[in-house]
Formats: structure tokens, sequence, C-alpha cells
């Protein structure tokens, strides 16, 4: 006996909105990663995105690997200076355009990726002078 195929049930209709603020930046900026991503729509995007997260408990981001790339990265620049500065202290000519444009685009790079993290209140911190005058702290 042939077997009919099933038809997806369909879901109810969506009647709750939620929604986003965003720079006209943002928008364009998720769209071109929903379609990456193969998805049609940014919404279908982020529902995805939210689903995941509910079902899993985990959340995918691309900032780790960008994290630990770029902590990679100011660690050749630390190496590069402690070298320059070995350099010019045995009185060696010292060429740092380099170095220099490499601190340029690696700022660039955290400043990017800082976008993605809330700000937290920040908090004024003390010189010495001021941290000695204060007195010790209680904790």
């Amino acid at each position: 006996m042939p077997c009919a195929p099933s038809r997806p049930v369909a879901s109810p209709p969506r009647s709750s909105r939620l929604s986003i603020r965003a720079h006209p930046a943002e928008l364009d900026a998720w769209a071109r990663t929903a379609q990456r991503h193969g998805h049609t729509t940014t919404a279908h995007y982020v529902r995805s995105l939210l689903q995941e997260q509910a079902v899993t408990g985990q959340q995918k981001s691309e900032l780790g690997p960008e994290l630990r790339l770029l902590r990679l990265e100011l660690s050749r620049i630390g190496n590069n200076l402690n070298q320059l500065a070995h350099a010019a202290h045995r009185g060696e000519a010292v060429r740092c355009g380099d170095v220099l444009d490499a601190i340029q685009a690696t700022k660039d790079r955290t400043d990017r990726l800082l976008r993605f993290f809330p700000l937290p209140r920040r908090r004024r911190f003390l010189s010495q002078a001021e941290a000695h005058m204060a007195g010790p702290v209680l904790h």
C-alpha cells in the first residue's frame, strides 16, 4: 500500500514581537552574517540563534577564536617591542614603523571586538600617590 508523503505541520502564527534598536551599519552587518550562515532573513537568523541558546544552553560565538588570535598578535608585538628596546639600549638604529603599524592595526581590531561587549561602569584607578593618601583598603 503506497504511503502518502507527510505534510509539514503548520505552526501557530507568530503574534508576539521582539524589537531591537540598532544602527543601520549593525543591521547591514547582521544581514550579511545571516546570509553567510545560510539564512534568508536576519529575523530567521536571530530566531535560530535564540532557539539554539534556549535548547543547548550554550552560546556559539566567533569572539573566542578572534580573542585568542588577538592575544597571540599582542604577544608577538610585545616581543618585537622588547627586541627594539634592547637594540635601542645597545645604541643601534631601530626602525619601528612596522611595529607601530601593527600596534595601530591591533588596536583597531580590539576596538571592533569591544563593540560586542556591554561596557561595565568604569572605575577610576588611583595613582600610587592617591592610593597612599587614601590609606589602606579594608575588605
